[in-house]
């Protein structure tokens, strides 16, 4: 069967079908919308002329599905490779400095009284309000309360730092 010319075939309304159509598609053979858009367009316009220009399209939808796979690729193959990495481009901090810091915190949570202790390690897990620490620990909020304060404090002093320091000031003076 001879291929027929389908240039007068493309109306606007089946031009818009396959225009969702070619959009679906890119959707899945790039990496963001805005990149599927472009692609989706550029393959239409690309049709679009071609049809104009008299090519025999036997199958319109194959026709445009092939294109768009071949100008994804195209797109594919001019995209520069990324520069290799030298040990001079590393930008990750390293972690040993927070992990001293937290091995000194567990070693000083360690000479707290069992009472502080146990307190703050429902702190540690999560559990922030008094009340419930007091319910779970059987004793009443003002002494959780007065066990949490001297327990900070006494890990404050324990690690040399300030009555007013944050915990991050534990490793803010070791990072580059």
């Amino acid at each position: 069967m001879m291929p027929r010319d389908v240039t007068h075939a493309i109306t606007p309304d089946r031009f818009d079908i396959l225009l969702k159509t070619l959009h679906k598609r890119a959707r899945r053979l790039s990496r963001c919308p805005d990149e599927a858009a472009d692609l989706a367009q550029d393959t239409a316009v690309k049709v679009w002329q071609s049809a104009s220009a008299g090519a025999r399209i036997d199958n319109l939808d194959a026709y445009a599905m092939t294109s768009l796979r071949n100008m994804a690729r195209s797109r594919w193959r001019r995209q520069t490779e990324g520069e290799e990495l030298t040990d001079d481009m590393a930008t990750t901090l390293p972690d040993a400095p927070q992990r001293l810091a937290c091995a000194d915190l567990r070693a000083a949570l360690a000479r707290l009284p069992k009472a502080q202790a146990g307190l703050m390690a429902l702190i540690a897990e999560g559990e922030t309000s008094p009340a419930e620490l007091a319910r779970r620990t059987g004793v009443p909020p003002g002494t959780v309360m007065s066990r949490l304060a001297r327990a900070r404090a006494a890990l404050r002093g324990d690690l040399g730092m300030s009555a007013d320091s944050p915990a991050e000031s534990l490793w803010a003076d070791h990072t580059v």
